[in-house]
């Protein structure tokens, strides 16, 4: 209905673009058509029909292209977060307003056509201008708002809870993973939690697939994602936003976060590594498991089984609880037994913590 509508309209403005035309031909050539009312009624007429015509049959393929630069422009200011375009659209009515007072002067030229293209010139400019001044300076913009606004002990605590309570996306391995329902449960984590949609079709890819580990693996996945929606107390929103021209995940999910401003919470090492790039906070689950193992220091004592032979000759490998792998010195005769083992020194890395032991019963007889 609308396209008939659109037509329709269409149609008028070929035919009122096909009268003017004609009137504008017969004053810029008085010679070429007899003086006569009948002529120009006729000529008007058949000018306008068939410029209607025309433009009827353009109509479905202007607004396919209508259409398309329509999208176009929504896809594109998508990817801009919202404050800018606020800040873009100021700059861009103060560049104008500037502009209509440099052309009123450029109007008064001699050359009526030199000052017209003079002032849709300086239109252009001072739009562009205007918008990338207040957009590269909305920072500024906003430090010279707070400097003038009155502190407020009240808006404080309020500015205090929205940096704290910021969303947290989710990553398809902390989903995975599963520890994130039970942080999630003892409340460390505040704000709510967002999961983009493909992260949940990454899921269901997973969960669909033919090889029986990542099957299990996808549909752990869902599982984890059905308890913190259901038996949590915690808000959980489902976005739809997609980057559709970023094919990788983790790029979505980078630019997600910058969208919204939320954090992405994950324990994928490089995913991390990117975002500190880009300026994305993150909060890794693996830090968090890192930061609240018991601290170990050089001399003291631990009872652990060794279960395996170690890299280096003599070596012998055990795990406390929490997976912290224990490299024992000349403890590959005492696999699989319980042993006392003394800590010599304690190694912190990326990936996690080794801590490096004797056993006790060997640093007794040497000293």
């Amino acid at each position: 209905m609308i396209n008939k509508i659109i037509k329709g309209i269409m149609s008028l403005i070929g035919i009122t673009i096909g009268i003017g035309t004609y009137f504008s031909v017969v004053e810029a050539f008085p010679n070429l058509l007899p003086a006569s009312e009948v002529y120009t009624i006729l000529g008007s007429m058949a000018s306008g029909l068939i410029m209607g015509f025309i433009f009827f049959l353009i109509a479905p393929w202007l607004i396919e292209e209508g259409k398309n630069i329509a999208n176009f422009v929504e896809k594109e200011l998508s990817k801009v977060p919202p404050i800018e375009i606020l800040i873009g659209s100021i700059g861009l009515i103060i560049g104008l307003f500037i502009a209509y007072l440099v052309s009123n002067l450029l109007l008064q030229i001699p050359v009526p056509i030199l000052g017209t293209v003079l002032s849709v010139l300086v239109y252009i400019l001072m739009g562009y201008i205007g918008i990338k001044i207040s957009v590269r300076y909305k920072d500024d913009l906003f430090n010279i708002t707070s400097i003038i606004r009155i502190p407020n002990t009240k808006e404080k605590s309020s500015n205090k809870k929205e940096l704290k309570d910021k969303p947290k996306i989710l990553d398809t391995s902390v989903i995975i993973d599963g520890r994130i329902a039970d942080i999630s449960k003892t409340g460390f984590i505040e704000g709510k939690i967002v999961i983009p949609e493909f992260v949940l079709k990454e899921l269901q890819h997973i969960a669909d697939s033919s090889d029986d580990l990542k099957r299990v693996r996808g549909r752990r996945g869902l599982d984890i994602l059905n308890k913190i929606q259901k038996e949590l107390d915690i808000e959980v929103e489902i976005t739809d936003k997609d980057f559709e021209d970023v094919p990788e995940v983790d790029i979505k999910l980078l630019k997600l976060a910058q969208f919204i401003g939320g954090k992405v919470v994950t324990n994928d090492f490089n995913l991390n590594k990117v975002a500190q790039f880009q300026g994305v906070e993150v909060l890794n689950i693996n830090e968090l498991a890192n930061a609240v193992k018991p601290v170990v220091i050089p001399g003291e004592e631990m009872i652990v089984q060794v279960i395996k032979e170690g890299k280096e000759s003599g070596q012998g490998v055990a795990y406390l609880d929490d997976g912290t792998m224990i490299v024992v010195d000349g403890g590959r005769k005492y696999i699989g037994e319980t042993i006392d083992v003394l800590v010599t020194s304690v190694l912190q890395t990326a990936a996690g913590r080794m801590i490096f032991g004797k056993p006790k019963t060997a640093t007794e007889k040497s000293s």
